[in-house]
């Protein structure tokens, strides 16, 4: 059985790298996805083709988180394995859960197979909408604005040194029913000598609150910095795709090394967070306090539903003052994320100044 499974995996490997190693009819280069066109190009020779439509049998849909099998999470660079590219012979080494990468050799693009038989293939595709020279521009648009950080990393931080990477995410939904008691605060203003101070008087309160969550997203990877990436959030899943090799092929591929029960726990958290300031609101509103105080609440989650998806970003980073920058741009929409250098000397001028503006603006008045 081991023998026959080994076949079969086999197989599949070829047909996708036949798929997505697809060689320019005019000048035998490799075809990459193409970000502006949406189709294939040669970056050597101009020639484009459009990809084929996706099926209905293909269409997107949500998962039972109930009754998925695969769950489990994954260590980046617990693994390697090489792959021989079939184009020039060469021979790479990579991380066990990378799916799509380039040939450093001759450029020839693949799709590899997954580290894992207990790994889930994704279902859909945000695919790149923002090519890598309007990233750049982007991204310099950006650090220009940014009036702390020194010019010289402003002159370091290049640009063209953006790689594109899908990242894999999980997206959840699920109904919430929660049980809540808070108290509700009724401010009134009451003087207390010359002075009006504000009271208030509570009142327990109790109820249900009922919600219906919608692509709660959670970023499955731990190789990545989580809180940079989420800067240049959102992504408009309402353009996604069916997952298909083309769409990947020419750009890096990330596995989930965070499994779907992991990312459910992390989801939950951030819905915790969301839930609690929408019951906030809900019993100013129903019981028309000005505060509420000591809100509890548990939750039940039902109809829990998931997808697994690929999100297009562009990443760059550089050295400055021994200290690494890492710099993300959102391959759909262009919005860019990340931490610059500051300069203290920049800051303390600021500060400077607007003191004095203070200070004058108090001498006239």
């Amino acid at each position: 059985m081991a023998d026959v499974d080994e076949l079969g995996r086999q197989i599949q490997n070829e047909v996708t790298e036949d798929v997505t190693n697809k060689k320019c009819p005019n000048c035998g280069a490799t075809v990459v996805f193409d970000p502006e066109s949406g189709g294939m190009l040669c970056e050597f020779c101009g020639y484009k083709c459009e990809l084929p439509k996706a099926d209905s049998e293909n269409a997107i849909c949500e998962l039972d988180f109930e009754s998925a099998e695969k769950t489990a999470s994954f260590e980046w660079g617990a693994q390697k394995k090489s792959v021989v590219c079939k184009q020039c012979g060469a021979e790479t080494i990579y991380d066990a859960l990378e799916t799509a990468a380039v040939c450093p050799f001759c450029g020839s693009t693949s799709v590899m197979p997954a580290a894992s038989n207990d790994s889930m293939s994704p279902g859909a595709v945000v695919p790149f909408a923002v090519p890598k020279d309007k990233a750049g521009e982007k991204f310099t648009s950006w650090l220009k604005g940014k009036i702390f950080t020194p010019s010289k990393a402003k002159k370091s931080a290049k640009p063209d040194s953006f790689q594109g990477v899908y990242l894999p995410y999980w997206t959840y939904d699920a109904q919430t029913t929660s049980q809540f008691s808070a108290r509700a605060g009724y401010d009134r203003r009451v003087k207390r000598g010359d002075n009006y101070v504000t009271e208030t008087t509570w009142r327990p309160v109790s109820g249900v609150y009922q919600e219906f969550i919608d692509d709660e997203t959670v970023m499955a990877s731990k190789r990545s910095d989580n809180t940079i990436v989420k800067r240049c959030e959102p992504f408009d899943f309402s353009k996604l795709v069916p997952y298909s090799p083309q769409v990947v092929a020419g750009f890096i591929a990330e596995r989930y090394s965070i499994g779907l029960k992991e990312g459910w726990g992390l989801a939950q958290e951030s819905i915790k967070k969301q839930l609690r300031n929408h019951m906030d609101q809900y019993i100013r509103r129903n019981w028309r306090c000005d505060r509420v105080d000591s809100l509890r609440f548990s939750t039940l989650y039902s109809n829990i539903t998931y997808k697994y998806l690929l999100v297009p970003v562009w990443i760059s980073s550089f050295k400055y003052n021994d200290k690494v920058y890492q710099f993300v741009v959102n391959g759909q929409t262009g919005k860019v994320g990340g931490r610059a250098p500051v300069s203290v000397l920049r800051v303390l001028a600021a500060i400077g100044i607007g003191l004095l503006i203070i200070g004058m603006l108090l001498h006239f008045t």
